[in-house]
């Protein structure tokens, strides 16, 4: 359409849809009608965007007809009973939540590793969770040129991954222990956050002794990169930052791989940015990636126990590249190839 699409943020008051409707503006993409899609609770509010104030409608039969790019970020339970509807109702939906990521008919993408996979979607693409994501777009050039063997990870994930609630927990934790005061009760995680780490990010199914984010990284990593054979260790942490996760990940290649042509290979990769000079205190941290869209990669070295596994850190803005960027970069890359609709 060459006057813009009509697109659609469904979820458009959380703290993703509200960096999605940032970037929508701040990339100049073509949209001829925006639409803010949300909760009962939130219709009614007024959103400005690019010059304009925008309500936000409940999400509806009525209020889903006529879009044509649908940007959701607002909670399995939703996804699973609206997209569907969306897509029947003639709009591609790209999708943030883990509900349909490893359903086998659902294209799992992240723009710059497996851009490809789009083609041939039926109306639902899906985007990572936010540390697959990271971690794939500095992994992808390293697999590319020697292979994977074994990844072992650990992630240091911020609190906004679990939404604005566990932000404002932080800080009020953090304000009552500065201040001498009874620290509140835990209420987002099952333990205080300020000035403490959790051996827990995400939560346990029955039975399960790994995180639902710790099996995200495992099986999300292996249908990215399109290799089932990949052995993955994951541990995920969470620490008490606001943004941005970061992640040490052990690397074993199936060729062998130095430290130095490794810095070269992430140096020339879309989307990354290296940042590796430990001994002048120059490497990624989340304060740095916080508001921007790489991925910043360092601490570049050989594993001393294993001649062809390298150690790398991976940082970057868990609601930028990590969700929203991504979100709008799969938009960009329907509209660019010709996709949208609810058969690319």
């Amino acid at each position: 359409m060459s006057d813009g699409y009509r697109v659609g943020v469904l979820g458009a008051t959380g703290l993703v849809g509200t960096t999605i409707l940032e970037l929508l503006a701040a990339r100049e993409f073509p949209v001829a009608e925006l639409r803010l899609l949300a909760s009962e609770r939130s219709a009614g509010k007024t959103i400005e965007w690019n010059g304009q104030t925008l309500s936000v409608q409940a999400v509806s039969d009525e209020a889903i007809q006529g879009l044509d790019l649908v940007l959701s970020s607002a909670g399995g339970s939703v996804s699973a009973e609206w997209t569907p509807k969306l897509v029947e109702a003639g709009a591609t939906v790209v999708d943030n939540t883990s509900y349909w990521r490893m359903k086998d008919d659902v294209p799992l993408v992240v723009s710059e590793v497996n851009p490809d996979a789009l083609k041939g979607h039926k109306g639902i693409i899906a985007n990572p969770n936010c540390s697959t994501m990271q971690m794939v777009v500095a992994l992808k050039p390293l697999y590319d040129a020697a292979g994977i063997e074994r990844l072992v990870i650990s992630t240091y994930q911020a609190v906004s991954g679990t939404g604005k609630g566990a932000i404002d927990a932080l800080r009020a934790e953090a304000r009552a222990v500065v201040g001498g005061y009874d620290v509140p009760p835990a209420e987002i995680y099952p333990h205080q956050i300020a000035f403490n780490v959790l051996a827990q990010a995400g939560s346990f199914a029955d039975g399960d002794d790994h995180t639902d984010e710790e099996r995200k990284l495992i099986n999300e990593t292996r249908k990215i990169l399109g290799d089932p054979g990949i052995k993955v260790s994951a541990t995920c942490v969470r620490v008490p930052v606001e943004t941005g996760h970061s992640e040490t990940v052990n690397v074993e290649t199936r060729e062998p791989l130095d430290p130095e042509r490794a810095r070269e290979l992430l140096a020339a990769a879309p989307g990354v940015t290296v940042v590796d000079d430990p001994a002048a205190g120059r490497y990624p941290m989340a304060i740095d990636a916080a508001g921007k869209d790489d991925v910043f990669v360092g601490r570049i070295r050989r594993d001393p126990g294993n001649e062809r596994a390298l150690d790398i850190w991976v940082v970057s803005d868990n609601l930028r590249k990590g969700a929203a960027t991504n979100t709008v970069q799969l938009g960009e890359l329907l509209i660019e190839r010709g996709l949208l609709g609810a058969q690319g």
